[in-house]
């Protein structure tokens, strides 16, 4: 299994019913005792003032000098718990409504002080500070928020039940301010209590805080208030706490978001042929989200507008037999989604959900129990049919309904047990899975992660027919991770059973009829940030892959090694060794892998992905020789104009005779006005060359010549994430054989106008 790319991992068959029952009956009775290791943090008053501030990063207001003060004493990547080569100081206070934070951020050389114009969540080449929030005070996850010397803003949700992981799809509404000075730079924030979730108690609060700096020179060095030690897998308990908050609330937190989008869209019915003008659309729409409780949120949306604004990555899909995945970007869907995640499956994909008219979502946390519930319509129905080499696409001409479920218990420190519900249905068809999952954590550096699942399936006459499936299908789906993990290695063991009829129609689940063994582990090695290498290592696993008939599908052994250092140097490299099954045959893949990345510049960063061997040619099942060159540039070329590039080379050689050789660019030129107002240019291109000669099924060739193009140009100008106005204009065409070149076929223009009104 390439450590590039991400299975979930599972366990038996003869034991599913009896897993499932006894992983939810153990994780509730198991001690406490055993799970995190216990730290002793540092407390802090924080200081209550009824006084608001003026946020425009001047820190001139009398009331920063009565409020919580701490200092950024630590450098702890790539040093460990070291002292910290500049200062940086951060001051906390609250009123009823918000949480108030500034940074004093020192620089002896303020000219190298990284810093542009951005749109959100775009800061993570510059400076930058910020804080890591824990609300819930129960070390599980926390809330981050950071601003530029600009005062460009960061938000997302970070997950530390099984390592450091983060959700930048999440977006709050606050304020945020910053100034370059001549002795560094100034940053203000303003978080208002709505925008967070916390346990309704009485009395005081405690919260896990951490101030954070990232301070991008020739190395990246991220300094912080708290000494992080690497022998300990969490990182919230190592974090300072803050104490009081007594009585803040969320308010009323009731936000009504109205939305009017206004489209026209022409085709050709014949390509090349006459524009066929579309009629003008308008649709206007709301979306409703209201704070029952500090922990507790409703969300609805009617008649919702889920256009997508700005164009996707653009993803080669040839000599491929997987389907492509696209990352959800839909305001409703993405707030609180991390509540209906599990541990081992994507089981809740919502970009199956395509077209809805309707929704409405519960989600919430209640002491050691989260919930969510989801209710929506869909017009659209496709979902992926698994096999156990690859996935289609199925469609129905018909809407469906679409109700989701998920419940959470945690228990002691770290562990915890779960179960999910997804239900879709439309007249002829429906799909209904049942998943329990969980955590349990032997001591703070051995843990266990379980998921187990049952699906079943109705299919209409079209999916039977189109896939060769019986109308019936009801199958399992499990999964065992075992992890060790300490500062200087880790080892993992994961099983993976997933039978031959089991679908998750709501999720993203693109492979069925298989059992999957793996053995890994990674070694670590750490220098000094002014050493040539500041972190370096090795990783590989071994595993074998069978059908549930006991054939065996795949065996892989991989070994690969990875450097960080100097120009912020990164690179992972190694080789693989594959004995694949395709088609009624085997066959021997090795493969030379590497991904390196720097920046030559302070405004540049430059990379590379590189795979080179032989890989099996499934149109005509045969092995050949492939390249794949992946090299992607970004260019800050003042803080105003961004340019990037990622370009994708793929080519599949049969002896010495070229079968195809395929090229897809995507170029993008952002203008940024200010902290508000942006002008993007999105072109991306597409250019298929194959040598019909080469194929082996003359009755079935695929067109020699194969072109797309698409480009988008979109003004938008964004007060908050839900106060937006965009303006765009956007085409594409197409070239095959029947064409002598390219022509364009959709065109379309729109404007897209919300306004997010909080009572």
């Amino acid at each position: 299994m390439s450590q590039w790319e991400h299975y979930p991992q599972s366990t038996s068959v003869k034991c599913a019913s009896r897993l499932l029952n006894s992983c939810l009956v153990s994780s509730l009775l198991v001690s406490a005792s055993l799970s995190a290791q216990q730290i002793e943090c540092n407390r802090h008053t924080l200081a209550k003032i009824d006084q608001t501030i003026s946020v425009d990063g001047k820190l001139d207001e009398a009331v920063w000098q009565q409020a919580t003060k701490m200092e950024l004493a630590y450098e702890n990547n790539p040093g460990e718990g070291t002292p910290a080569p500049v200062k940086t100081e951060v001051f906390f206070y609250h009123d009823e409504k918000s949480l108030y934070v500034a940074f004093k951020a020192y620089d002896d050389e303020p000219e190298k002080i990284r810093a542009s114009l951005r749109d959100r969540d775009a800061l993570w080449a510059d400076d930058n500070v910020g804080i890591i929030v824990d609300t819930f005070n129960d070390q599980r996850g926390g809330f981050e928020f950071f601003v530029n010397p600009l005062g460009a803003q960061a938000d997302m949700k970070m997950d530390d039940s099984d390592g450091w992981r983060e959700d930048a799809s999440w977006d709050a509404i606050w304020d945020s301010a910053g100034q370059i000075t001549d002795f560094g730079y100034v940053v203000e924030m303003s978080i208002p209590f709505s925008s967070l979730r916390f346990p309704e108690t009485e009395g005081a609060k405690v919260w896990n805080i951490a101030g954070w700096r990232n301070y991008p020179r020739d190395v990246r060095v991220q300094m912080a208030t708290h000494k992080r030690d690497r022998d300990i897998k969490c990182n919230l308990c190592q974090f300072e706490q803050i104490v009081g908050l007594k009585g803040i609330t969320s308010g009323n937190n009731v936000q009504l978001t109205p939305t009017l989008t206004v489209s026209r869209q022409d085709e050709k019915d014949e390509v090349p042929g006459p524009w066929k003008n579309g009629d003008i659309d308008a649709e206007p729409g709301l979306d409703i989200r209201w704070g029952i409780t500090q922990d507790m949120v409703l969300n609805a949306t009617l008649n919702p507008d889920f256009s997508q604004v700005e164009a996707d990555a653009g993803q080669l899909n040839v000599n491929s037999t997987d389907s492509l995945f696209y990352s959800e970007k839909r305001p409703f869907f993405l707030d609180g989604a991390s509540y209906f995640d599990t541990t081992n499956f994507n089981f809740v994909h919502t970009r199956n959900i395509a077209d809805p008219d309707v929704g409405v979502k519960l989600t919430g946390k209640s002491q050691q129990h989260s919930y969510g519930v989801m209710l929506a319509n869909d017009s659209n129905t496709s979902f992926l049919m698994p096999e156990n080499q690859g996935s289609g696409l199925a469609t129905l001409d018909e809407s469906s309904n679409v109700a989701i479920a998920r419940y959470k218990n945690d228990v002691g420190e770290r562990n915890n047990v779960g179960v999910l519900m997804t239900h879709r249905n439309s007249d002829n068809y429906h799909n209904t899975l049942l998943s329990v999952d969980g955590t349990y954590w032997f001591s703070d550096k051995d843990n266990f992660r379980y998921q187990v699942a049952r699906s079943q399936s109705k299919n209409s006459v079209g999916v039977m027919e189109d896939f060769d499936v019986k109308e019936k299908q009801n199958d399992h789906a499990l999964s065992v991770n075992y992890s060790h993990s300490t500062r200087d290695y880790n080892l993992r063991a994961n099983y993976t059973n997933i039978g031959e009829d089991f679908r998750a129609d709501l999720g993203f689940q693109s492979r069925s009829d298989i059992e999957r063994y793996v053995l890994g582990g990674n070694r670590y090695y750490y220098g000094d940030k002014d050493d040539l290498f500041t972190r370096w290592g090795y990783f590989g696993d071994w595993d074998k892959t069978y059908d549930q008939d006991g054939k065996l599908l795949e065996e892989e052994y991989e070994i690969h090694g990875n450097l960080q250092g100097k120009k912020q140097f990164f690179s992972n490299f190694g080789i693989v060794h594959r004995n694949r099954h395709y088609d009624g045959q085997y066959y021997n893949e090795n493969q030379f892998m590497m991904f390196a990345e720097f920046k030559p510049f302070a405004t540049m960063t430059v990379g590379n992905f590189l795979r080179i061997g032989k890989q099996i040619d499934f149109s005509n099942s045969r092995l050949g020789d492939v390249l794949d060159l992946q090299p992607h540039i970004s260019w800050d070329v003042n803080e105003h104009l961004k340019l990037s590039l990622n370009h994708n080379y793929s080519q599949l050689k049969i002896g010495d005779k070229r079968l195809f050789t395929a090229n897809q660019s995507d170029i993008r030129i952002g203008y940024q006005f200010d902290m508000h107002s942006i002008l993007k240019f999105v072109v991306q291109y597409t250019d298929i060359d194959r040598n019909q000669d080469l194929y082996l099924d003359k009755d079935d060739l695929p067109d020699e010549k194969q072109r797309y193009f698409s480009t988008q140009l979109i003004y938008s100008y964004k007060i908050n994430p839900q106060t937006l106005f965009f303006i765009g204009y956007s085409d594409g065409g197409f070239q095959d054989d029947s064409l002598d070149s390219i022509e364009r076929d959709q065109r379309t223009v729109f404007t897209k106008f919300s306004y997010a009104w909080q009572l």
